[in-house]
């Protein structure tokens, strides 16, 4: 029998939840999404899902897209119009919230870059009714506009989202809590990426860091800042250190 990926681990998953998951590359991030969705079965312990639930799945494959098929097969399936938050709207004025052209939505799958492959499949997914959203790795491929897309998107969606990522502009833009695989443990954290930096545990010789780890009652009244700063922004701000540090150089090589 091999290593447990996932042991002594339980969570409460409300309506509304944003939650991130973190961790490297094979450490079971993906198990865990599969388990929570009963897609596999855990040796031990249980996974109860609420009644009514209506899955969107933006998966890390690709893999619901048809090739051979435009872009406006792909996520009309043939009609003119689709239905988007039990609305009806016009395929060619979808799509062009998706940054395509008119010109561009006869195009075959085969023939788009990554990006626009990605597009396409968020275009997709957001035509499906659901309650809970799952997305791994969302952010591959995505150019800022696209991501800034992406963002107004979920900030608007009504229902539950899980989110795997490794981007921790997205991340900390996004979820309300971070359940993260690290040093063999699987722990829950309140908000977002750097939120976790924040809270997780230390060995420093001055005292030692609690976990976050959240209750219940701190779940539902876990709120977004107004004040966060949207991705480009934050990507921006990430720059500005390495920015005035080159300023700098050329400033002193100009009065040397």
């Amino acid at each position: 029998a091999g290593k447990p990926i996932i042991s002594d681990f339980s969570t409460l998953i409300l309506r509304g939840d944003r939650i991130g998951i973190l961790g490297p590359n094979g450490c079971g991030k993906s198990t865990l999404l599969k388990l929570l969705l009963k897609q596999i079965d855990a040796h031990t312990g249980k996974v109860n899902i609420g009644t009514k639930l209506e899955i969107a799945y933006f998966d890390q494959y690709r893999s619901i897209l048809n090739d051979d098929e435009s872009i406006r097969n792909n996520v009309g399936e043939g009609g003119d119009y689709v239905k988007v938050n039990n609305k009806p709207r016009h395929i060619v004025a979808y799509l062009k919230d998706f940054l395509f052209s008119p010109n561009q939505i006869d195009t075959p799958v085969s023939a788009l870059s990554g990006g626009e492959r990605n597009r396409v499949l968020l275009a997709k997914v957001f035509t499906k009714p659901s309650n809970l959203l799952i997305l791994d790795e969302p952010t591959n491929d995505l150019d800022i506009e696209t991501l800034e897309l992406l963002e107004q998107l979920l900030a608007n969606y009504q229902g539950t989202i899980i989110l795997v990522s490794h981007d921790r502009y997205f991340m900390n833009n996004i979820v309300t809590s971070t359940i993260v695989f690290e040093n063999n443990t699987v722990q829950e954290y309140v908000g977002g990426y750097d939120d976790y930096l924040m809270q997780r545990p230390t060995s420093s010789a001055g005292g030692k860091s609690e976990p976050g780890r959240m209750n219940n009652s701190q779940k539902k009244v876990q709120k977004k800042s107004a004040a966060k700063l949207n991705y480009k922004e934050q990507r921006e701000l990430a720059a500005l250190p390495q920015l005035i540090e080159s300023l700098e150089s050329k400033h002193s090589g100009l009065i040397g």
